[in-house]
Parts: structure tokens; sequence; C-alpha cells
């Protein structure tokens, strides 16, 4: 299959992620494969349509970018999704890519879960205030006196 950012690769169906109702704004596409960028270490991702090649959304793992990141779905969700708790969940968040890289942002807000098990997924609003829909990648920069150097 052509795809946006790789090319022609060859996506076994048994790899389809289905969302029964689309992402938001995109609700009739249903089928799309997530495939990692090179050298992203699984960090950095991209869902890539499998019915509209010209068509991907660019995600990250939230965890990578804030490890205290702690999505709860609400119980129709679960049940949707076919699990008991969001834990046994995977998430990515979604990604408006800007220049430069620093200006882009992630949506936290609106993650998409994915039960791994079924490859069934949802694109899902989080209640409260803890997360945002336009966090700033700069946020989540190493602070100076961050790290072991």
């Amino acid at each position: 299959m052509q795809t946006k950012y790789f090319g022609e690769l060859e996506c076994p169906e048994e790899e389809l992620i289905r969302f029964p109702r689309g992402l938001f704004g995109f609700e009739e596409e249903r089928s799309f494969f997530l495939l990692p960028f090179q050298g992203s270490g699984g960090s950095l991702l991209c869902f890539q349509s499998a019915r509209t090649p010209h068509l991907a959304f660019v995600a990250m793992n939230p965890f990578s970018l804030k490890p205290d990141y702690a999505p709860v779905l609400t119980a129709e969700e679960l049940r949707e999704l076919e699990v008991e708790r969001s834990e046994e969940l995977c998430f990515y968040t979604l990604c408006v890519v800007r220049s430069p890289v620093a200006d882009s942002t992630v949506n936290l807000r609106c993650p998409v879960a994915v039960n791994d098990r079924t490859r069934r997924a949802m694109q899902v609003i989080l209640e409260g205030e803890d997360y945002h829909m336009h966090h700033l990648l700069s946020e989540f920069a190493p602070q100076r006196g961050d790290g072991p150097c």
C-alpha cells in the first residue's frame, strides 16, 4: 500500500487497527496502520489510513513525554474497547507538527486508546482539567539541571 510518509509498504491485514467511529473529524476513516518512524525508539509513530494514502496522523507515546500520564476512560468506553481498566490499553497522543519542532503540540486531552489484543481503538475525550488539547512539545523538554550531567 502507498503511505504518506514511508512510500510503498507491505502492511499485513492482521495489523490493522479498527476505529468503529473513526477519528474526530474523520469519522469515515475507520482502519489505520500504526507505523513507527525510524530512529524514534517507538516514541514517534504514524496512524496511516488504510483507505486514503495521503491521510496520516503523527502520534507520540504520551508516556515518553509525561511518565505520570494517567488517562482514565469511562465505563462505557472501557466496555466498547472490551477491557475492564484503562491500564489494559495502549495510548497515543496526536501531534500537530510545526517548524521549529519545539512549537509542535500534542493533544493529551483526546488520546487514541487501543486494545492491542483485539486491535480495536477509539479516540476519547478525558474528563477533568489535568490535560489540554495543545501542549507545546517544549513543555516537555529537559530543564537545565535535569539528568545525570
